[in-house]
């Protein structure tokens, strides 16, 4: 099972670095790594029956970075009117 979340997050960072588009395509397969990782350590805290306080922190280290991702996103559309990547580049 670990071995299929570590596959999932190679395909998942195989995206990231094709995608190079949309800022929310980025956002969205930066989530899917993130997924999966939550999931590794969630299986490494059952497999070695150690507390799930590293899950929770981690938890809420994701679900900040994701409110932060959509707040960029929402001002890129509001001062770009897209959200394309290359709106990011200062040249």
């Amino acid at each position: 099972m670990i071995n299929f979340c570590f596959i999932l997050m190679f395909f998942g960072l195989l995206s990231l670095s094709l995608v190079r588009s949309h800022v929310f395509l980025c956002l969205i397969s930066l989530e899917f790594i993130v997924i999966y990782l939550l999931l590794i350590i969630y299986l490494y805290c059952l497999l070695y029956s150690s507390s799930l306080y590293i899950y929770i922190v981690m938890l809420t280290f994701y679900v900040c970075e994701g409110v932060l991702g959509l707040s960029l996103i929402l001002l890129l559309i509001r001062c770009h009117s897209n959200d394309y990547l290359s709106s990011l580049y200062m040249w």
